[in-house]
């Protein structure tokens, strides 16, 4: 297990860069929308309670200080989960923590606040920001040391994982779109999802009206879907390989899950927000956990070492 003294300073100066790294990104919005300052004046009014749009240097600066002091906290708690394992990829493990992010701030800005931050300062520029910022702070981790970058192209460039990526990719799309094609015909309206989804990507629908339900559309978009959970099964074949020779890996994936969850979502919700009511989000999160079950089931089957090894290996990290 690692020292928790060996994280902190780390931890702190990974939180610093994902903090700068978020603030320099909302400058640049803000320059850009002839709005400079907006955020952190718009969030600093709201955390104290102040009616209107203050953008005193002194709430800029306060709201700075603890904006910085926030995200050093949370790269601490980064810092000492990412030191349990030998090995992170970079790029994944950076994407997720953004998306932690992004759905912390949601969340307890509407608990905590009363306002929905997200919809004031704009999906696409929350979500970019702290996708951002979740890389920048992994990138610090890695470089003073903390954990150790894993080499995806040595993963990749064994022939099983494109075999296993293509079984698993085609065996958990089909089993979704199923699940999508049993959900819309109860409700009256086959071949609903993959036409509205596709009537999006492909048509630039933004309403429902503009949404057409065809089998062409349903066979356009087909391709794209079993596309993105191919790419997944790379992904997975990937961290499960890893995850033979250091279990916590695992925690990796489980991650994944969240953070394909919340981009499912979040992508819906920026590029077609109308279809949030029809389609229903639990509609969209069961859908997403067939295709993860599937995914464990298939590698827990392939890979039966991995549950000895994660009965018998201490997770700590190794020396």
């Amino acid at each position: 297990m690692a020292d928790s003294k060996s994280v902190v300073t780390p931890g702190i100066l990974s939180g610093l860069a994902g903090g700068a790294v978020l603030a320099g990104w909302f400058l640049v919005v803000d320059q850009a929308f002839g709005t400079p300052f907006r955020t952190p004046a718009m969030i600093g009014s709201v955390l104290f309670g102040i009616e209107g749009l203050a953008s005193s240097p002194g709430l800029i600066a306060l709201f700075s200080v603890i904006h910085l002091t926030v995200f050093a906290v949370a790269g601490i708690v980064l810092a000492w989960a990412l030191a349990q394992l030998e090995r992170t990829p970079n790029l994944l493990f950076g994407l997720v923590t953004g998306f932690i992010l992004f759905n912390a701030v949601f969340f307890l800005s509407a608990l905590g606040a009363g306002i929905d931050v997200v919809a004031e300062l704009g999906w696409v520029e929350v979500l970019a920001g702290n996708l951002l910022a979740g890389i920048a702070m992994v990138s610090v981790l890695h470089a003073t040391g903390v954990t150790r970058r894993l080499d995806w192209s040595q993963a990749f460039r064994e022939g099983a994982i494109a075999r296993e990526a293509l079984v698993v990719g085609l065996l958990s799309g089909f089993l979704v779109a199923t699940w999508f094609l049993l959900v819309d015909t109860l409700q009256g309206r086959p071949f609903f999802t993959p036409s509205a989804l596709g009537s999006v990507l492909f048509l630039g629908a933004t309403s429902l009206d503009q949404v057409q339900v065809s089998l062409w559309i349903t066979a356009a978009y087909t391709p794209v879907h079993y596309a993105v959970f191919t790419s997944i099964g790379f992904v997975a074949s990937a961290l499960v390989r890893q995850a033979e020779r250091q279990p916590p890996i695992l925690i990796g994936g489980m991650l994944l899950f969240v953070a394909f969850e919340a981009f499912f979502l979040g992508t819906i919700a920026i590029l077609a927000e109308f279809l949030l009511g029809p389609l229903a989000w639990w509609n969209i999160a069961l859908g997403n956990l067939v295709g993860v079950l599937t995914f464990s089931v298939y590698f827990w089957r392939k890979y039966p070492r991995l549950g000895d090894v994660m009965a018998t290996e201490p997770i700590e990290r190794p020396a």
